[in-house]
């Protein structure tokens, strides 16, 4: 395939050209894309692997983009090469991306020690676009040694993001009721890292934010999560950070966290094993997508699904009898032949 030298050796422009060509494929529904884009996705594979995968969220407003761009440029200029996979929110309309990731990171996306792709969600869960993950392989394989992976907001993309990165952080805010949402098991207990940005502006209220979302985190017991063993002092235990990304305070501080993370981890063997773990994940999640993608468009199901729809709507057919009477349609029952 045309594409994999420059990806794998290309030099400035023509390695990002190939990147984006790569990443347009891979978005891309067409059968016969999606058969070069499988074909394009083995050979890469061996030369993936080598990044460190981060998962940035937050609600919006919480200065994700700056953050980024700040931890990016500070990132090359200690001699790494950064990767900005940021899911945009899709228009209704044309389904592109509306707020375009290039625009909020102007200076980081002029360097070519960096590489920023906006991609809309496209109404899959949580907001993470489809194709992030074979997105990430891709520019794992083209050099980027530090991959950032931006979700739209907060939600079930958390558990999306935290599944396709190697240490997942979540941004906060110092004054807007985030000891409410400090207590939110669901969101908290995905995080490994918690920012609160914009600690400049109020520096008593990151610090009140600080030490509630701390205390929460101790009080759910979210320092020894299930893969962990109680009060082993080796395990990673999620730290809260004040920052401002805005003025560069504090992102030095967060990159040590960052490698103190990796390095735990690795001594454990659980960098290694997440990683096992996220690829078999991804496997069966492409599989349940594709299966269900099949069953809405199979002949015999779209024959009888309105009116199956209406029944359950009305009351006149449960659920569940509805799903096995249309499973059994997809499955092919001679008798409904």
């Amino acid at each position: 395939m045309q594409l994999v030298p420059a990806i794998l050796q290309g030099a400035g422009p023509a390695r990002r050209r190939a990147l984006a060509k790569a990443i347009t494929l891979l978005e891309s529904t067409r059968a016969d894309h999606r058969a070069q884009a499988d074909a394009l996705l083995t050979t890469l594979l061996p030369h993936t692997g080598r990044s460190l995968r981060l998962g940035i969220s937050g609600v919006p407003g919480v200065g994700k983009s700056t953050f980024i761009e700040a931890l990016g440029l500070f990132l090359i200029e200690r001699g790494h090469r950064v990767a900005v996979l940021a899911v945009d929110p899709s228009s209704t309309v044309s389904g592109g991306s509306i707020l375009g990731d290039k625009t909020r990171m102007e200076r980081l996306s002029m360097d070519e020690r960096a590489y920023i792709r906006p991609s809309p969600s496209s109404g899959t869960l949580g907001g993470v676009a489809e194709k992030t993950r074979e997105a990430l392989l891709v520019c794992e394989a083209a050099g980027y040694d530090v991959v950032i992976v931006e979700t739209v907001g907060v939600g079930q993309s958390e558990t999306a993001v935290a599944g396709m990165t190697d240490m997942y952080c979540l941004l906060q805010l110092p004054n807007a009721g985030d000891d409410l949402q400090a207590i939110k098991k669901g969101v908290m207990e995905l995080a490994d890292l918690v920012l609160i940005n914009k600690a400049d502006i109020d520096p008593a209220a990151a610090t009140r934010a600080q030490a509630q979302i701390t205390s929460s985190l101790r009080l759910l017991g979210l320092h020894h999560r299930p893969d962990h063993v109680a009060h082993d002092p080796a395990q990673w235990q999620a730290q809260v950070l004040p920052l401002s990304a805005l003025k560069g305070e504090g992102i030095e501080r967060f990159w040590a966290a960052v490698s103190s993370f990796k390095a735990s981890q690795e001594a454990r063997g659980r960098f290694a094993e997440k990683r096992r773990q996220q690829s078999l994940a991804w496997m069966w999640e492409r599989i349940r997508a594709d299966l269900e993608h099949r069953f809405q468009h199979a002949p015999a199901v779209q024959a009888v699904l309105s009116e199956t729809t209406e029944r359950v709507l009305q009351g006149q057919l449960a659920p569940s009898t509805a799903a096995r009477e249309l499973l059994t349609r997809f499955l092919g029952d001679p008798s409904h032949a």
